[in-house]
């Protein structure tokens, strides 16, 4: 038995719940993950998982003994890191997920520099605007907006976003230009951006000498994909509350037109997220401080 190999596919189990997730995200077939985990709990004469056909779940014997290897996993990835960190550029595989409107707006025209920089990394992109669960899909790292509230989650704030409400040339033909955020109330159609996490729509806010305004309007279409939801704006479905970097395209050719700009909100922050208890390898050090680099720069 290769004992190191049995503790991480452990691991992996107990953090992705699932065997067969577990086997995908260490590419080994689903059968060796398990005869190297039963390996495991003969070897260590203990019950560590409870597998039945619909979940998997840890024995009290497995929780602790999964936390307290995970703590000699980190600190023989520190030792490897000290050593290969001094010998060779950064390299391997990184998994990061991203929201749909700042993968194609921000990070996918930029991330030729990054590859050029750092030739032997390879990454793979899970965009969506829903959630990863960072633990349970293997994933090195989030870039997220707003507040962090997970308390397992370490984040890095790379930079932040400003706002823009805007409208097509013919939407503001038909329903008139507001001249406070009040008038959307009067007459207008909302194309709210729906949560991913409760499916509720986002109000919008806005913010002018202190005085702060959230309000709903009347919502024609709620959508729940950010790039979709700049598409419901130049469809003509109604006013759009975005980043001004996804719209910026739109603004710039007169297909949307900017309005209430002085009624302006609070910036928005991003963040570079990852599990605490995740060692930071070399390569995920590298792409936190580019990705700080790019999001410093955004409008």
């Amino acid at each position: 038995m290769d004992q190191l190999l049995a503790i991480r596919a452990f691991a992996r189990v107990v953090e992705a719940g699932s065997f067969t997730k577990a086997a995908d995200t260490l590419g080994m077939p689903n059968a060796s993950l398990t005869k190297s985990i039963q390996a495991l709990e003969a070897h260590l004469r203990v019950k560590l998982l409870h597998r039945t056909t619909r979940r998997v779940s840890v024995t009290p014997e497995g929780a602790q003994y999964y936390e307290k290897t995970q703590r000699l996993l980190k600190e023989l990835d520190d030792v490897d890191a000290s050593f290969s960190a001094a010998q060779s550029k950064p390299r391997g595989h990184l998994r990061v997920d991203i929201g749909s409107s700042t993968a194609s707006m921000v990070l996918l025209p930029a991330l030729p520099d990054f590859l050029a920089r750092y030739p032997d990394i390879r990454i793979d992109l899970g965009v969506s605007d829903k959630h990863a669960n960072l633990v349970g899909d293997n994933v090195d790292c989030v870039i997220r907006g707003g507040a962090l509230t997970d308390l397992s989650l370490v984040g890095r704030q790379v930079g932040s976003a400003s706002w823009v409400t805007c409208a097509t040339p013919e939407y503001l033909r038909q329903h008139g230009i507001p001249k406070q955020p009040a008038d959307l109330e009067q007459g207008h159609a909302i194309v709210q951006y729906l949560s991913t996490r409760t499916g509720r729509g986002m109000p919008l806010h806005f913010e002018k000498n202190g005085e702060k305004i959230e309000l709903a309007g009347a919502r024609s279409v709620g959508v729940n994909e950010s790039n979709a939801h700049v598409a419901a704006g130049l469809a003509g479905l109604g006013v759009i509350q975005t980043f001004r970097y996804a719209a910026a395209p739109h603004l710039a050719s007169g297909a949307l037109v900017p309005i209430l700009e002085k009624w302006q909100p609070a910036r928005y922050p991003f963040y570079v997220v990852y599990p605490s208890n995740r060692y930071v390898s070399n390569r995920l050090r590298v792409f936190i401080d580019w990705t700080a680099s790019l999001f410093a720069e955004l409008a």
